[in-house]
């Protein structure tokens, strides 16, 4: 529970309408207030830290201004959102944050009703917010709806998409322009700092209240604004805005724009909203915030404090001391430097997601082979098709479920032309704490129904660097798929070497079952294998598979059970299936996978215990199906 003496404001908020009864003086201090509590939280359990710190003034000041939940407030990148969670009937379960059965990481509409649209991949609010506005507008209904749009999220071209049509509605037949409040939250940063032409246009904003004063005086004095003189006077103060600032872009998008202006001053902050609450049509208001505001060390690491694990507030986040097992992608980050280093025809491409898919190492060993396109995952796969077009070999790091918002460019743009692209693919399968918008639990179904990729899955940290030199060898698409986190702890080679393509490996001969694994889960499979008695093949390429080894298994095995981190529906398993139908072989097939439903948050292994995954779910699978496996004469009579 909250301290009412540390917190004797923010201790009497449970919900906004709580927060709206305090007087406007005091939302600076309220402010402060939620700043510290924010970190004390945060600090206990780890979480998205330095986003919501920079977001306290703006969402002290929406919910106090604006009527919420009955006016809807979107957030872009659910990173921004804890404080939001805060004065929304979570404070006092916010240290539950990313834990089984706690308070989800992002908005969720299940959740709160104040959670208005699910957030989990960026760029999304404007559309949604878009939708909701002109949803309530064809109704007659008057709510406000409010979409902020931040931590590098306007470089997603989702972002424009939304602007370009909700700024053009007003030239429509009808004429009638949404009612919309778009806050773009600049802080120069998503995980990493931000990249390219936008971020370089907003950072030459500059702000100018005297223009938005004449031109708020002009409007009225003007009337109508399809006049003959009203239309003559936009286009003059646009081009006479220009000269002092670029956000005519805005402007020419059909937005009102009205900045920038500090996000961190409240009193600031509360007249530009207060104004833009009472106008019509598509506003932008632009602020400039700082990541990590309030606490130091978060803002002089913006990077680095962008996640944490518990610490201590006092010294801040302090590297435990002790080898640490490598991650599967530290695996990949090395693996890619040491190949750049021997085929200069390796160019690496990530979407903004340089730290997290492991090329910092890269980005600064080979600047120009480096291409972080920002958060444009579409861009990001055709820019490596354009790249395969004239002999490069060009690699995309990228997570499972971003590589779902560019499928239709790998299908298109890649596949069909049969590109040689690599897509190194991390955060495979069950991922844990970030919920079912961060889970790559589809990539094996989505990725093995293309024609002419090749799909691997590697078994543990050697293997994983193998593969990848494999796919980057193979010419034409390949993917290599691996989960968060460590493997079993195998030690990595040094060489680059291959594996043939299409062939498992039977890691150990047993009797009545075969025990068919596809990636992170072969070391589970081998443990029941051996409790059971059972034969366990690491099957290594999820397409093509190995047909002549599961040809020669069905001689010898009364029943296959396929194991993956993906949905059964459309899996590695269905592909034996497939391959046993199409060869009229007709034999008992138990599938284990994900289930057929959005996982919640949770730890990796609590997942993966849930849906049976572990040793024990999958011993008691076999064992339900084939109880005779669990004689101890079956288990002898092993080969």
């Amino acid at each position: 529970m909250i301290d009412p003496q540390r917190y004797p404001r923010l201790s009497r908020i449970e919900v906004p309408a709580d927060l709206r009864q305090f007087p406007e003086e005091e939302l600076a201090v309220i402010a402060d207030e939620l700043r510290a509590y924010l970190i004390e939280q945060v600090a206990k359990v780890g979480g998205h830290f330095g986003a919501g710190l920079g977001v306290i003034e703006l969402t002290v000041a929406l919910h106090w201004l604006y009527e919420t939940p009955v006016d809807r407030l979107v957030w872009d990148v659910g990173h921004q959102s804890y404080p939001h969670k805060i004065l929304t009937g979570r404070r006092d379960t916010i240290h539950t944050v990313k834990q089984k059965d706690g308070v989800a990481p992002f908005p969720k509409r299940e959740e709160s009703e104040y959670d208005t649209f699910g957030v989990g991949h960026s760029s999304t609010s404007i559309s949604a917010a878009l939708g909701m506005a002109i949803a309530l507008q064809r109704m007659g209904d008057e709510r406000k709806v409010v979409a902020v749009i931040g931590d590098g999220a306007i470089t997603g071209g989702m972002a424009f998409e939304a602007l370009a049509h909700g700024g053009g509605m007003g030239d429509e037949p009808d004429g009638i322009e949404p009612n919309l409040l778009v806050i773009l939250n600049d802080n120069q940063m998503s995980i990493s700092e931000n990249v390219g032409g936008v971020t370089r246009m907003l950072g030459r904003l500059t702000g100018s209240r005297t223009l938005n004063a004449i031109r708020e005086g002009g409007k009225k004095l003007l009337g109508d604004k399809h006049s003959g003189p009203a239309k003559f006077v936009k286009r003059w103060e646009e081009h006479w805005k220009g000269m002092f600032v670029p956000s005519t872009f805005f402007e020419e998008l059909g937005f009102h724009y009205t900045g920038p202006i500090d996000g961190h001053d409240m009193d600031a902050l509360l007249g530009a909203l207060k104004t833009l609450k009472g106008l019509q049509g598509p506003q932008l208001l632009h602020i400039i915030t700082t990541k990590g505001k309030g606490y130091e060390l978060a803002e002089g690491d913006q990077i680095g404090y962008h996640a944490v694990s518990p610490f201590d507030p006092a010294q801040g986040m302090v590297s435990k001391p002790g080898a640490k097992k490598p991650t599967y992608t530290d695996v990949f980050g090395e693996w890619l430097c040491d190949m750049a280093a021997v085929d200069s025809r390796l160019m690496g491409i990530t979407p903004a997601m340089r730290e997290g898919s492991g090329l910092v190492r890269f980005s600064k060993e080979y600047p120009q082979r480096y291409f972080d396109v920002a958060i444009a995952e579409q861009h990001a796969v055709t820019l490596a098709a354009g790249m395969a077009c004239e002999g490069v070999k060009p690699v995309v790091a990228i997570y499972s479920t971003f590589l779902q918002r560019g499928y239709d460019q790998l299908v298109h743009d890649v596949a069909i032309q049969n590109l040689d692209v690599l897509f190194a693919i991390d955060r495979g399968g069950v991922v844990g704490p970030d919920g079912a918008t961060h889970a790559g639990n589809l990539d094996l179904s989505y990725l093995r129904c293309v024609p002419n990729m090749v799909v691997m899955a590697p078994a543990d940290e050697n293997e994983c660097r193998q593969m990848l030199s494999t796919g980057f060898q193979y010419e034409g698409p390949a993917a290599v798929r691996y989960p968060r986190g460590t493997g079993p702890g195998v030690a990595v080679q040094p060489e680059l070497d291959t594996l043939p393509i299409g062939k498992a490996e039977v890691r150990r001969r047993g009797h009545g079952i075969a025990l068919l694994a596809f990636g992170a889960v072969v070391t589970a499979a081998e443990k029941a294998g051996e409790e059971l008695g059972l034969t366990v093949v690491n099957m290594r390429f999820v397409k093509p598979l190995d047909r002549a080894m599961i040809l020669e298994l069905v001689r010898h095995h009364d029943g296959f059970v396929t194991i993956e981190d993906n949905v059964v529906a459309g899996g590695a398993g269905s592909g034996v299936a497939e391959l046993l139908a199409a060869e009229g072989i007709t034999m008992p097939v138990l599938h284990l996978g994900l289930p057929d439903a959005f996982q919640h948050h949770a730890s990796r292994e609590q997942l993966l215990s849930e849906a049976g995954l572990d040793v024990a779910g999958i011993r008691a699978a076999v064992l339900q199906r084939w109880p005779q496996q669990g004689d101890p004469k079956a288990r002898s009579a092993a080969v």
